[in-house]
């Protein structure tokens, strides 16, 4: 769904990671823990070759589960020295996360100043959300409203975490839009009625709502 159809665009809907908000596991942890770092984001990448189950308990986090009951798990199955990296991690979170992605800033204020909606729909921990708006604090007013799926116990791309996000922010799906780095949940979106696009920059991000109407 990624034609407006004589629709008009009311409301733009943003993901965090890799979408607002740039995001570098490697560049976190290499300085840290050396030794460990390619088991952790194996040929540079993390979550495809989950050797070290980084991407499987931060995606249990985002779900709503907590790191406290999580670690005796973690730590069973993958070692102390393992288990010892990612409550680091966990802890230094903002670390991540390491500028706004380029060009973000200028397209939510341009998206603010046209009079379009603008949100956030994140799969986060709720754990460790609040160290990327210590971080980044601009983000609590350039959007106007954010769902973490960590608070709500929901997840990208389940259709459940879209239909909270329109039954509390009043959206329309029709005149919606959602970008995300992932496919899958692009496609979550448009099982719920929204435009989505795949993000890759602001650059195709402003020419994707062009394309649907939206004049910035």
């Amino acid at each position: 769904m990624t034609n407006a159809q004589n629709i008009e665009i009311h409301d733009v809907m943003f993901d965090y990671c890799k979408v607002l908000l740039e995001w570098n596991c490697r560049n976190c942890l290499q300085k840290q823990f050396p030794n460990l770092v390619d088991t952790i984001c194996p040929n540079g990448s993390f979550g495809k070759n989950d050797l070290a189950g980084f991407y499987e308990f931060e995606d249990r986090m985002d779900g709503g589960e907590l790191l406290k009951d999580l670690m005796p798990e973690y730590e069973r199955r993958f070692g102390s020295e393992l288990a010892e990296s990612f409550r680091w991690y966990c802890a230094h979170y903002d670390q991540v996360l390491t500028r706004m992605m380029p060009g973000m800033v200028d397209l939510l204020h341009d998206l603010r100043k046209a009079g379009y909606g603008v949100w956030g729909l994140t799969n986060w921990s709720k754990e460790t959300f609040p160290l990327a708006l210590r971080k980044f604090p601009e983000l609590s007013t350039l959007l106007q409203g954010t769902i973490i799926s960590g608070v709500e116990h929901l997840h990208k791309p389940e259709p459940e975490i879209f239909e909270l996000a329109i039954s509390r922010f009043g959206l329309n799906p029709q005149t919606t839009v959602f970008f995300d780095d992932k496919p899958a949940n692009i496609d979550g979106a448009h099982r719920v009625g929204m435009h989505g696009f795949v993000f890759t920059t602001a650059e195709q991000a402003r020419k994707d709502l062009a394309s649907v109407g939206v004049n910035l």
